[in-house]
């Protein structure tokens, strides 16, 4: 079997022949999506993803949390 290898893809872009320009609009788009990255970059950011760290350390350790929290309670009932 012999596969021309010179002839032309039989693919088309998604400019359709046009030129690949970008539209006021898809910039419109893009500098809005930029700014809410930025926002969400901030410090509150930081401190959720935080938070979700620690809960997931928390919640894949459950009995052992739990067995911890058992442990000190009886541990402070009887030095009372």
């Amino acid at each position: 079997m012999n596969i021309n290898s010179l002839s032309s893809p039989g693919w088309s872009t998604s400019s359709f022949g046009h030129g690949a320009d970008t539209s006021p609009d898809e910039l419109a788009t893009l500098g809005a999506h930029l700014d809410r990255c930025r926002r969400a970059s901030g410090k509150l950011f930081l401190l959720q993803c935080q938070v979700e760290s620690m809960k997931g350390f928390a919640s894949s350790r459950v009995v052992t949390t739990f067995v911890l929290i058992a442990l000190v309670i009886a541990l402070g009932s009887v030095m009372l």
